[in-house]
């Protein structure tokens, strides 16, 4: 690949992506830049898995742990500093190794993002308040009345898009379905990026998805979320929705014992774990897949992609 500009690793939580772009990066004098949405933020570094002082220490890292908890970073914010950061780092004569869990970073990256209009303030306002008075199915139900081309496309148990689709249908009167045909501008074109996803065999996920918390939680895992409860966030924040920071609020205020958070977040990080391949059989396609089933053989089958 002669005209590779960036290297691009996807996978399933714990499935081993920052090992490869940390070796690759090494090997290539490259710079990894972070795509998993949690991993931006400041207060959730043991959580969030994002890479140790000591692997920043080794290669240079950008994206990682940059954003204030108050804040709700977007795919489109993202979208906006990654450009900034793939930017410096060509400028730099480094090779980019974009990695994260995150699927809709890397569809944004290399489809751009459709042009959905600025939602004026009372929308936003209006919507929020109806998720919190609201289930999520019960606003799922209202979707399928005014929206059901969007609201076919959404969990009925996820509420920050089922508002967001309610906020641009009332801002907008069109359906954010319609928005999402319209093409945006792709930062990185298919022929310039290495696109590859990494994943295990799915006992061996699950397996080293359990042992990972286990290691979170000696790490000081409960004491970052009890960091984030006193800072008494709205809870529609995005930080607030990553995983394992419920399950161990929960815990911290008696509601769930010890065995029972720990059991919860584990549980329901495999979950995210299955929709996250899920979501790659559908949107990537076209990206090479490698199967990690022996720890040596990974960096070999990334290498053998590239001329160097």
């Amino acid at each position: 690949m002669s005209n590779l500009r960036a290297i691009l690793i996807a996978g399933p939580t714990a499935s081993g992506k920052s090992e490869a772009a940390l070796g690759l990066a090494e090997a290539l004098g490259g710079t990894i830049i972070n795509a998993d949405s949690k991993q931006v933020y400041r207060d959730l570094r043991v959580l969030s898995a994002r890479p140790s002082a000591e692997d920043e220490m080794r290669a240079p890292h950008a994206l990682y742990g940059f954003v204030p908890s108050q804040e709700g970073y977007s795919v489109g914010r993202w979208l906006e500093d990654v450009e900034t950061a793939l930017a410096q780092v060509e400028t730099e004569g480094k090779m980019p190794i974009v990695t994260g869990g995150t699927g809709l970073y890397f569809k944004a990256l290399l489809e751009g993002l459709s042009p959905v209009p600025d939602i004026p303030q009372e929308v936003r306002i209006l919507w929020r308040d109806a998720a919190s008075e609201k289930r999520p199915e019960e606003l799922h139900a209202l979707l399928c009345e005014r929206d059901p081309e969007m609201a076919e496309q959404l969990r009925p148990s996820d509420p920050q898009r089922i508002v967001r689709a309610l906020e641009v249908l009332d801002a907008t009167g069109r359906s954010l379905a319609q928005w999402q045909k319209q093409a945006g501008r792709p930062l990185l074109k298919a022929d310039e990026a290495l696109c590859i996803f990494v994943t295990r065999p799915r006992d061996e996920l699950y397996a080293r998805i359990n042992a990972r918390f286990d290691a979170m939680v000696s790490e000081g895992a409960l004491d970052e979320v009890q960091a984030l409860a006193a800072q008494q966030l709205d809870p529609d924040l995005p930080v607030m929705r990553a995983h394992g920071v419920k399950p161990l609020m929960e815990l911290l205020s008696g509601t769930l014992t010890r065995d029972e958070a720990i059991e919860r977040v584990k549980t329901d990080t495999r979950r995210y774990a299955k929709r996250q391949e899920t979501w790659a059989k559908r949107n990537m396609i076209a990206w090479k897949r490698i199967e990690k089933k022996e720890s040596k053989s990974l960096m070999s089958n990334i290498f053998s992609f590239i001329d160097v």
